[in-house]
């Protein structure tokens, strides 16, 4: 269907220790990807380190790592390691994260969120290319910071990008753009701020499923739990769905959690989650390939009698 498709890693029904077999599967099935996540499960380094032995051959990628949750050099390092273990397959994908992450979670500053990616991407660059960095950047400074070991093939790195700001900083400086919950059509908006030639890679979440009201009762917990994170919202304001929205915020605001669930229209519950027995899944995948997104990364959610296991399988490329 596409040159690359990628899954999410570890799955969502499992531990990475139980991830083995089916991580190993992901090549033969047509995989060309596996991208991890890190939120407040596994972190995202080290499913890729085991991913790089388990699946010879398939390109690795973090979607993302937050650039405030770690120091400058200890992210590089990080990413130079991963560049050893999977020479040329390894894809540093790196954003800002939200507030709750960085500063409830992690004790960090959520500060010029712009400005401290486009450093780390700045820095990041010198130092996975070998240079020793003493630089002052807006956000941070670094004295004299060299790595011990620098590989051979510097990774790829591409930023979480979802207005246009961040989108252009992607396409003029990084190797690609990283974005989350849109829908097929919105795919065109955001190809028209990076331009052709930027790799765009996007998490598609996926409910192989013929319920579609068990989707919608699971996937408008998932949709209210990010677009009222401000990044999210103001992503969607920009994308058009700000008036759509506007009582689902209000009642989230109002801490009415029910409220806020009730109204999410229907039409934007089947806008940004896949959904549909593995055929149609397939298809409405490749749509979003058709308007214009290069590395769709597959994220399977459990939903009535479809394991995990089996929803990879039957959306692979070969399937």
């Amino acid at each position: 269907m596409t040159q690359n498709w990628g899954m999410t890693i570890p799955f969502s029904d499992r531990s990475l220790a139980r991830s083995q077999e089916l991580i190993a599967e992901l090549p033969g099935l047509g995989y060309t990807d596996a991208w991890s996540a890190e939120v407040n499960g596994a972190d995202g380094f080290v499913p890729l380190a085991l991913a790089a032995q388990w699946a010879p051959g398939i390109r690795l990628g973090s979607a993302i790592v937050p650039v405030s949750t770690r120091g400058p050099g200890l992210l590089a390092m990080s990413a130079a390691t991963l560049a050893d273990l999977a020479p040329e397959r390894f894809v540093l994908g790196i954003g800002s994260s939200s507030p709750a992450i960085v500063e409830r979670w992690n004790a960090g500053t959520f500060d010029k969120p712009y400005a401290r990616t486009r450093d780390t991407l700045r820095f990041l660059k010198k130092a996975l290319a070998g240079e020793k960095v003493s630089e002052a950047y807006e956000t941070f400074e670094i004295k004299g910071f060299k790595l011990e070991r620098a590989p051979k093939i510097p990774p790829k790195i591409v930023l979480a990008a979802l207005r246009p700001r961040m989108l252009r900083l992607a396409a003029a400086e990084a190797d690609g753009a990283i974005t989350n919950w849109l829908s097929p059509e919105d795919v065109r908006q955001v190809r028209a701020e990076i331009g052709p030639d930027t790799e765009l890679i996007a998490r598609l979440f996926v409910c192989v499923s013929e319920d579609a009201d068990r989707v919608r009762e699971l996937a408008r917990w998932m949709l209210a739990s990010y677009l009222t994170v401000p990044v999210y919202a103001a992503f969607h304001d920009w994308l058009g769905r700000g008036e759509v929205l506007r009582p689902m915020h209000e009642a989230w605001a109002a801490r009415d959690r029910q409220a806020a669930l009730k109204a999410i229209p229907d039409e934007v519950v089947d806008a940004l989650i896949v959904h549909g027995d593995a055929a149609t899944c397939r298809a409405r995948i490749q749509q979003y390939v058709d308007n214009g997104l290069d590395t769709p990364v597959l994220a399977p959610i459990p939903v009535g009698d479809v394991p995990i296991e089996q929803a990879v399988r039957e959306l692979a490329p070969r399937a």
